[in-house]
């Protein structure tokens, strides 16, 4: 599977295609996908890096959106909840899912230089997590996963100290 944060690709066509499928998906769904809704997804794709949602605040009211917690917060809520958008947690930051509208259990890989963050499926079900789940007769239904480390682009440029 190739992994779209750390590969060279058209950066425009990736953002319009992930927004075009929001807004499918919202209209399927009879779901607002509202200016901000949009404009959140747009800037966690923009960069492909995990962002704070004070750091998406900061964004929106250099726009003019205004600047009080909630806009952000529901937005990427609203995103989350949807599938659009992830939590990472090792870094309290949201990326933009880039799968949207399938199942899947996402893993992230994160540069510990420069923030940048990929996605890929982890399959938990298989592999020691899921023969452990299956013994002690658990069903897996979220998994975190998230490795750090240093990425293509950085270990390219000799950043890895």
């Amino acid at each position: 599977m190739k992994v779209v944060g750390f590969s060279k690709h058209d950066h425009a066509v990736c953002m319009a295609e992930q927004v075009a499928v929001a807004e499918d998906r919202c209209a399927e769904r009879r779901l607002q996908f509202t200016p901000v809704r949009r404009r959140v997804l747009e800037i966690l794709l923009e960069d492909h890096k995990a962002l704070g949602a004070y750091q998406i605040l900061d964004r929106l009211k250099g726009e003019g959106w205004g600047g009080q917690p909630p806009l952000a917060y529901r937005a990427l809520d609203f995103l989350v909840t949807h599938g659009f958008a992830h939590k990472v947690e090792r870094l309290n930051a949201y990326v933009a899912c880039l799968h949207p509208g399938e199942t899947h259990f996402p893993a992230f890989m994160i540069c510990r230089v420069c923030d940048s963050v990929a996605e890929t499926v982890s399959a938990p079900s298989k592999g020691l997590l899921g023969a452990a789940a299956r013994a002690a007769g658990f069903r897996i239904e979220q998994t975190v996963v998230e490795a750090l480390g240093v990425c293509p682009a950085c270990i390219e440029q000799g950043l890895e100290q």
